[in-house]
């Protein structure tokens, strides 16, 4: 059973939209993002058993939020081009068979393409948030993309303690095997219940990818915003890239499910989302801005104590992730403001702009841990959401 919309028929846009349909959205949204985040706990595991060198653990990280940016730049536009409803279910589909894929991985080579296509396939979650916000009426569209979204970020904070607690019983094999059927069940349920939509863009695939770049450039609210994220996510992604591996040393010695346990704390950065939708709803957005990133700047602070205080990172995980969580809420309501015919696009740019950033901030993670100890890893993760506050300061006087 299929609708089908378009942006030229705003009531048949909302006909196909509800609570079941919603609670879909949010499901596959987490589910989806989720595969890009089952790894950072698990790298030590990962890269003993296929023997991969110490310094370069968290580039198994990095190869997947790479191609997550890849998938953000060349499929997910395709949204405003071809029908969703298909471009949705085939993209899972290909997740599927990656995610199969990467848990039989017998060397790094596949290991490493693996997480690859698993990134660039795991951006249906992206394809699903602007389809939800034009099928949504008017009047609801705040509330589901909130809703939508509140599903996406909770699969990015449940991401971690799941695949720790579940690796203690399968194996890292086995976290990637449940993803690939969570997502093959979720893409059978799509079949039947996601409504089309024929977009009404008639340009080429060529130049609606050219047109990311023209975007970033001429859309000012869309690259500071952005550039913003990029930072806080590098920040995001060198904590919890970084955190599971001084938790599994001396002194504190945890085993994956310990460190399940203690990315739990985490999950709390969940609640900042509908938080900053109501203040940003209600002109705070620059003020709601700048004590996110300072929130960021504040958990790294107390983390320099977290070599030997498990409160110390405890509290910096909730920090963190209270911050990064937050200014996403803000960048995306404002992006979304510019221009609803273009959602995809404009979705893309700001996602592709900030997963750079998040696999910038990953990549750092272990050779700065080898090099500069802790102490390394918060410094550096301090100086990432303090350019931003510099760059905020700079170039954001005149408000959004």
């Amino acid at each position: 059973m299929s609708q089908t919309a378009t942006n030229t028929a705003p009531a048949n846009d909302s006909a196909g939209l509800g609570p079941v349909l919603t609670f879909l959205f949010a499901l596959s949204c987490g589910a989806l993002a989720a595969n890009l985040y089952y790894a950072q706990p698990l790298v030590s595991l990962m890269g003993s058993d296929l023997g991969l060198a110490v310094a370069a653990e968290s580039s198994i990280v990095t190869v997947a939020q790479i191609g997550y940016a890849i998938g953000l730049i060349f499929l997910v536009p395709l949204g405003d081009l071809v029908e969703n409803r298909k471009l949705i279910l085939l993209t899972m589909g290909a997740n599927v068979v990656a995610l199969t894929g990467l848990a039989l991985a017998p060397g790094l080579t596949l290991l490493f393409a693996g997480m690859l296509i698993v990134g660039i396939t795991s951006c249906a979650a992206q394809m699903l948030v602007p389809l939800a916000a034009n099928l949504a009426p008017e009047e609801e569209r705040g509330a589901v993309v909130g809703n939508v979204m509140s599903g996406l970020l909770g699969g990015i904070l449940l991401a971690r303690p799941v695949s720790s607690f579940l690796a203690d019983y399968l194996g890292w094999r086995g976290v990637f095997g449940l993803s690939a059927a969570l997502i093959a069940v979720l893409a059978a349920v799509s079949l039947v219940l996601l409504p089309r939509r024929e977009p009404g863009g008639e340009r080429g695939y060529l130049a609606l990818i050219r047109s990311l770049g023209r975007l970033f450039v001429n859309e000012p609210v869309l690259r500071r915003r952005g550039l913003y994220h990029a930072a806080m996510f590098a920040a995001f992604s060198l904590f919890w890239t970084a955190a599971p591996i001084i938790l599994m040393r001396d002194p504190f010695d945890f085993s994956p499910s310990g460190v399940a346990l203690f990315a739990l704390a985490g999950v709390l950065g969940v609640f900042a989302a509908p938080v900053a939708g109501r203040l940003a709803d209600r002109g705070f957005s620059r003020i709601g801005t700048v004590c996110a990133i300072a929130m960021v700047v504040a958990g790294f602070l107390v983390s320099t104590f977290g070599t030997t205080s498990l409160a110390a990172l405890v509290f910096a995980a909730v920090v963190v992730d209270l911050g990064v969580q937050a200014n996403l809420v803000f960048g995306q309501r404002e992006i979304f403001r510019l221009a609803p015919d273009i959602r995809n696009r404009l979705n893309a740019v700001y996602m592709t702009t900030f997963f750079i950033g998040g696999a910038l901030g990953s990549a750092l993670a272990s050779p700065v841990l080898e090099v500069g100890g802790w102490l390394g890893v918060c410094v550096l993760g301090m100086a990432m959401p303090g350019a931003a506050l510099i760059y905020f300061a700079l170039v954001d006087g005149a408000g959004d």
